[in-house]
């Protein structure tokens, strides 16, 4: 399958607004935070959705989670979500401008969908350190809010980096043991959950394999495994919700994570839009059908 071109230049547009023209989305540059929250909800409305807000404060400061829904004829819910900030001192082009991008296009290729399970698209604004792993987190806000309202969510997939791609031999790197297992060039997506989201990690997986020709691995570990939650998805596992994370692997491949250099010039638009047609495959199937074990 052809990437499309247009697709393509949507997704780096949106990846060099954010890391580029706003830049820096940490704490310490709250104002870009807003100006990227901003951007998104924009984004949504250009594509017919009313944009929902979760408004929560930490660290003296307001932040807001952005969710946009296209009911379904049932009422699960298949969410799709990424985090719009970045850590502080990086652009944060593929840690998660490249998220966020795949998370608009992928809102806009189904705004008008009638899908069978609700489909919900949301970004987060807090992930990065100083709110990693702390009930600070945007998605961890909205996970609790989500079980508190009684929300059934099927299925949750967080898209965390998904722009650098590699051809060489050796340019994969893994926690202990995992390459024996797995590729050594990193021009493949990543699927990864821990034991209980394992028949969603496959239905993912399948998902973008029937979708588009990218490159998947199908990963489903102990949490012990160092990386494995490290994103979104872990809040809706402590929520008891079935939830993935899509990723092109972050430090065990990109040289740029967490640096100055994570700038959008560095990331494949082709194999991004490659990889949100599998998604959207993805996406359709579980709305069609839930998770089957």
């Amino acid at each position: 399958m052809e990437p499309d071109p247009q697709l393509a230049e949507r997704l780096e547009r949106h990846v060099r607004v954010l890391s580029h023209v706003i830049g820096e989305r940490s704490l310490g540059e709250y104002q870009h935070i807003v100006k990227a929250r901003d951007y998104v909800s924009s984004e949504f409305k250009s594509y017919g959705y009313e944009v929902a807000v979760q408004e929560y404060r930490t660290y003296g400061r307001a932040f807001q989670n952005l969710s946009a829904e296209r009911p379904g004829r049932a009422p699960e819910i298949v969410l799709v979500g990424a985090h719009y900030d970045s850590v502080a001192g990086t652009p944060g082009a593929d840690d998660n401008a490249s998220g966020v991008a795949v998370l608009l296009e992928l809102s806009r290729r189904f705004s008008q969908a009638s899908p069978g399970l609700t489909l919900r698209f949301a970004a987060f604004a807090t992930e990065e350190p100083p709110f990693f792993r702390t009930s600070d987190m945007g998605s961890a806000q909205y996970a609790k809010l989500c079980r508190k309202k009684g929300e059934n969510i099927k299925a949750m997939i967080a898209l965390e980096m998904l722009g650098f791609y590699r051809d060489e031999k050796g340019s994969q790197t893994y926690p202990p043991l995992l390459n024996l297992f797995y590729p050594d060039a990193g021009n493949f997506i990543a699927v990864v959950g821990d034991f209980l989201s394992g028949p969603l990690v496959r239905r993912v997986g399948e998902g973008i394999s029937s979708g588009s020709s990218m490159p998947v691995e199908r990963a489903a570990l102990p949490r012990l495994i160092p990386g494995i939650d490290f994103s979104d998805h872990a809040s809706f596992w402590k929520e008891g919700y079935p939830a993935v994370m899509v990723t092109d692997t972050a430090f065990y491949r990109n040289p740029n994570y967490h640096t100055a250099t994570d700038t959008y010039e560095k990331l494949d638009y082709p194999r991004m839009a490659e990889l949100t047609d599998g998604l959207a495959s993805a996406v359709e199937a579980l709305a069609s059908s839930g998770v089957r074990s």
